[in-house]
């Protein structure tokens, strides 16, 4: 299996959502409006990257309004521990053109 462009700890390039990215982020929705008392009538995907440790960190360029941008990281442990993907971090106040970094 080529490791290229994806090694063990390092995140990935930042790539366009995909359907997959999408179903998580809408699984940490709850978490991320119960964290800020707010509620998001926008919650789209748009880009993301990954960074593999023992399990997977998602960091997610959301929409949530016109022109507000929110940067989660979430989550994903190991498929055979059985457990919800879970919102570790957020960024508020985002634009669309705000590089998705590291946090």
């Amino acid at each position: 299996m080529s490791r290229i462009g994806r090694m063990c700890g390092g995140t990935s390039a930042t790539q366009p959502a995909t359907a997959n990215i999408q179903d998580i982020t809408d699984q940490v929705k709850c978490q991320l409006e119960e964290k800020t008392k707010k509620k998001y009538p926008i919650f789209k995907a748009v880009e993301f990257k990954s960074q593999v440790v023992a399990g997977t960190n998602y960091f997610i360029k959301v929409q949530v309004d016109d022109s507000d941008f929110i940067h989660i990281r979430v989550f994903e442990s190991l498929p055979h521990e059985n457990r919800p993907v879970t919102l570790h971090d957020y960024q508020t106040d985002k634009s669309r053109h705000d590089e998705l970094d590291y946090f």
